[in-house]
């Protein structure tokens, strides 16, 4: 059977062909355009190794209701190449937290409806994943890393044989922590729990160099004081006076105390 349509249609079914990664959209521009090139749906079922009814089904489909994708929401609808590398850009550039909210955007800017499981196959196609974004420090500053990367780099290079270490410190919590098992229906098991929650306050002094003599000492509170302390445990590691100790710290307000730049100055400590 030979079916009509336009110019302007047949060069949409053929861009669309040579953009889909959907091989069933494909098969049915191909059903459509053999069939409006004189083919019979018997040929085409045969060209295409599908079912004559199915070939009927595909053409029927999309002279009544334009539709090349399957109920199962599994076609990349009718974007253009230019439209879906648009709509791959911005999705690249703003968070969409939800599938409905990238079908409606479709729709009110190209007047193109997806289905919510058509959207998430074309995203999954296009190499798109639901998770998590990754959190940064909400006083992050690129430009201040880029100059510490560029004075630590320098560093590495004139400390020379000078021991360049990096200090922080940890708060692990000890408490109880539920979690899920094998348990008869209907029963409930119970664990005991802590009765409070012990917080550890720690701090380490890592050598890249020789990660394996990183220094490090619990504290009860962390302090000017015991920031002090610290140093003479990391000169028992490190013997040499003589020898310059280059340390790297955060901005935590201990490190920043007097007391503390006297000390490293006392220890030769930088």
């Amino acid at each position: 059977m030979k079916i009509f349509i336009t110019s302007e249609q047949k060069i949409k079914l053929e861009r669309l062909h040579d953009t889909t990664r959907d091989g069933q959209v494909r098969d049915r521009i191909k059903a459509i355009l053999l069939a409006s090139e004189g083919w019979s749906s018997v040929m085409i079922a045969q060209a295409l190794r599908l079912h004559q009814t199915t070939v009927d089904r595909h053409i029927g489909d999309y002279l009544n209701q334009g539709k090349l994708k399957s109920d199962n929401g599994g076609s990349d609808s009718l974007l253009s190449r230019e439209q879906t590398d648009f709509l791959i850009n911005h999705l690249s550039q703003n968070l969409f937290h939800h599938t409905h909210e990238i079908v409606a955007y479709v729709a009110q800017l190209w007047d193109i409806t997806f289905s919510i499981p058509g959207m998430n196959k074309w995203l999954h196609r296009q190499g798109f994943s639901y998770k998590k974004p990754c959190g940064v420090p909400h006083k992050f500053n690129a430009e201040k890393q880029r100059q510490f990367i560029e004075y630590y780099e320098n560093l590495k290079v004139t400390a020379k044989d000078e021991p360049l270490l990096f200090l922080d410190a940890v708060h692990p919590t000890q408490g109880t922590k539920l979690s899920y098992g094998w348990m008869r229906k209907g029963e409930k098991k119970t664990v005991k729990t802590t009765g409070s929650r012990t917080r550890l306050n720690i701090l380490g002094a890592l050598n890249l160099n020789a990660i394996g003599h990183t220094v490090f000492q619990e504290y009860q509170t962390l302090n000017d004081y015991n920031i002090c302390c610290f140093f003479n445990e990391i000169r028992k590691s490190y013997p040499n006076y003589h020898q310059k100790i280059h340390l790297i710290v955060d901005g935590a307000g201990y490190n920043k105390a007097h007391l503390v730049k006297e000390w490293a100055y006392v220890s030769n400590i930088e």
